[in-house]
């Protein structure tokens, strides 16, 4: 098994379009699990399995290259499928009084909580990885009926730009988990008590 140990550079940068016109471009598909990853084995287009140790805290990006062969005329690269994104925005609740506004924010954090969906805040922007269909989460803010809390729906690539390495772990890094529901377990009382 190949083992690459280094990004050489990113398929959507300038400098590399020229370089890969006319390659044969090997893809290795990984969702935003395993991208969040350093060390792991995947499968390529080319049907092998290919070993990935990069060092710590190093964060793959979509069209990050890991092998050019000019005479070959060969690309290994990387291509990141991101979830979609529920972005809820909270920017009215600017003008509404403290109270409310601490009130509508506590009742959305309950909202996605009992959910189990993970969420990043950035600014008055809640960021939710879809975990699940659309349809769900629509209907679960629709039950809600959060004033003041606007929501749509956008491409996970469309939110990186706006997001640290720690939120993009965050938000990205246990969304291929489905949410499940949860049940609360109550001990059993006795008959002392």
């Amino acid at each position: 098994m190949k083992i690459f140990g280094e990004i050489l550079g990113n398929l959507h940068a300038p400098e590399w379009k020229e370089r890969a016109e006319g390659c044969r471009v090997n893809r290795i598909v990984l969702d935003q699990w395993m991208a969040q990853k350093s060390r792991f084995a995947a499968a390529a287009d080319d049907g092998k399995e290919y070993g990935v140790s990069l060092e710590r805290n190093t964060r793959l990006h979509d069209g990050d290259i890991l092998e050019y062969d000019p005479a070959e005329r060969r690309i290994t690269a990387v291509s990141i499928e991101l979830s979609d994104v529920m972005v809820a925005d909270l920017s009215d609740l600017q003008s509404e009084s403290i109270a409310t506004a601490v009130r509508v924010a506590v009742e959305l954090g309950h909202a996605i909580g009992n959910q189990h969906w993970p969420a990043v805040v950035k600014g008055l922007q809640v960021y939710i990885p879809l975990t699940v269909d659309r349809k769900v989460m629509r209907s679960v803010m629709q039950t809600h009926h959060l004033e003041g809390v606007n929501y749509e729906f956008r491409r996970g690539s469309d939110v990186i730009p706006y997001l640290a390495p720690h939120e993009i772990r965050g938000l990205f890094g246990g969304a291929e988990r489905e949410s499940h529901p949860h049940s609360h377990h109550h001990p059993k009382q006795t008959a002392e008590e």
